[in-house]
């Protein structure tokens, strides 16, 4: 098993590669930290370059032909919006802006939201009216994701990418988890071994430094809480994260609709988690 990690994402990736040799195990960590970095290259609210910064400036005015791995999470993304009802919505770019949450300035005419955002059959994207988009609350997962498939490509036959709390694992083997308390980030809950599966966390801003904003308000929310979901994909567990932290809500109905679940941690619970995933605050 090679371990290997990087700074990427604003954060530190650590990958996980086990293959028939040494020689497969390396390749395969390469070519998956690529695959982290052409995601961050198309979809940084940063890089003046990336497929979002030019759809901000650009798509109020004319179709964009965007790269398919951001149209994909684009899709998503307005997917998850449509399900929340508008609980995820990755058009509230311009008032993280305003926030001091995102760099940049934004001008005082951005009002749109995920239901002006158009994508064509062609893989070009349109805004109805000016608006920016912010996929961070998705795309770190879609990026593990896109790391755990370069994995397998590459001959692994186990591994684990690990984004900063947002993991996937794969293979025939379980892999230890455990999640840092949201009040004591030295102080860990062990759950029960991953298989398979991906996990995302997040957590309130106020306490974790997160950035969580609430799109129906405008402002970010306070809660000493952190949620992780489990899920399939880690893009999904990164999106469903956001929506079960704002709506409050465990069970949610979209939890069982992706066959997902969520654990909540509380600045004041130390109990394991109960018998179907949900970990509940305690105060």
């Amino acid at each position: 098993m090679l371990r290997r990690a990087r700074p990427l994402l604003g954060t530190f990736v650590e990958i996980a590669a086990s293959a028939a040799d040494p020689e497969t195990e390396r390749r395969a960590c390469d070519v998956a930290f690529e695959a982290i970095a052409d995601v961050h290259r198309l979809m940084s609210f940063h890089e003046p370059g990336s497929d979002v910064s030019r759809l901000n400036r650009i798509a109020h005015r004319r179709p964009l032909e965007v790269d398919p791995r951001t149209f994909t999470v684009l899709r998503r993304a307005l997917e998850m919006s449509r399900l929340s009802r508008g609980a995820f919505d990755c058009t509230v770019g311009a008032r993280m802006v305003e926030l001091g949450l995102l760099p940049g300035r934004v001008r005082s005419t951005v009002r749109g939201d995920h239901r002006d955002v158009e994508l064509d059959a062609e893989g070009r994207v349109r805004f109805r009216r000016r608006l920016a988009i912010d996929l961070g609350g998705i795309a770190k997962g879609f990026a593990v994701d896109q790391a755990v498939a370069a994995l397998q490509r590459a001959g692994a036959d186990a591994g684990c990418v690990n984004a900063g709390g947002d993991l996937r694992v794969f293979g025939d083997r379980a892999w230890p988890i455990a999640l840092r308390r949201p009040d004591a980030a030295r102080r860990l809950v062990p759950l029960p071994p991953l298989r398979d599966r991906a996990l995302a966390t997040s957590a309130d801003s106020f306490v974790a430094g997160g950035h969580l904003l609430d799109p129906a308000t405008g402002r970010p929310r306070r809660r000493p809480q952190s949620v992780s979901v489990i899920a399939a994909s880690c893009m999904d567990a990164d999106a469903l994260t956001k929506v079960v932290w704002l709506s409050e809500q465990v069970p949610h109905r979209l939890l069982e609709r992706m066959d997902a679940h969520a654990i909540l941690l509380g600045c004041l619970e130390d109990s394991a988690p109960t018998p179907d995933g949900a970990l509940r605050a305690a105060g």
